[in-house]
């Protein structure tokens, strides 16, 4: 009986853990600006950390998020992400911004899924269009947004945003990891490096063979 009750709290325990692992990591310091000279300094969570007797405001900065952004691509958005790479004082801290630029009448911020981060997204300007879907069964959950609507995307799962409005459109979004990556979806099916084998994408999207290698030649992971 002991012995059932060691493996179950062993299990608990392992399952706590591996909880907790799937996040950011609390921080044991104030703050952990990284750094990439590895002369005295301590290596934490990928980065290697200033002397905090040296750390400066501009650490802890960033300026020019309100500049307007072009949207004069295909799919008609830009991301600003602001991370460790652009902040460094967020090293450790678990938080990450991005300003998300639209163009009118349909700039999109495709389908896609951040691995590592829940996100919240403010609407500053534009009608914006968003969802997100569920694991199976895949459920949409969308809504139309405003300036001044908030809409949260789970981590992990695909969403997207969409302006419907005539004119541009902007957001902000948090998301709560230092790092938080991201996938397109597109681009990671159709675009990888080396690309997936087109009878493979053919038979799961119930496509043409044909269709398939179109769609990697438009996203570069052409198999021609």
């Amino acid at each position: 009986m002991k012995s059932s009750h060691f493996f179950l709290a062993f299990a608990l325990l392992a399952l706590a853990l591996s909880y907790a692992s799937a996040y950011d990591p609390s921080p044991l310091q104030d703050f952990c600006v990284a750094i990439n000279n590895p002369f005295n300094a301590v290596f934490v969570n990928g980065k290697f950390c200033k002397n905090p007797n040296l750390t400066i405001a501009n650490d802890f900065s960033f300026s020019g998020l309100n500049v307007p952004r072009n949207t004069g691509n295909q799919v008609g958005s830009t991301v600003t992400l602001l991370n460790v790479e652009q902040i460094p004082g967020v090293n450790t801290l678990g938080i990450s911004l991005a300003r998300i630029d639209y163009a009118p009448n349909g700039g999109l911020n495709p389908p896609h899924f951040h691995p590592r981060a829940t996100e919240i997204l403010l609407v500053l300007e534009g009608t914006l269009y968003v969802g997100f879907i569920t694991s199976n069964p895949n459920r949409l959950i969308s809504k139309v947004l405003n300036p001044g609507d908030v809409f949260v995307f789970p981590i992990g799962l695909i969403h997207f945003q969409f302006n419907i409005a005539k004119t541009n459109g902007v957001a902000i979004a948090s998301l709560n990891s230092q790092n938080p990556g991201v996938v397109t979806i597109a681009n990671a099916t159709f675009g990888t490096n080396p690309p997936i084998n087109p009878d493979v994408l053919a038979k799961a999207f119930q496509l043409d063979k044909q269709v398939v290698k179109n769609l990697q030649a438009k996203f570069g992971g052409s198999n021609n």
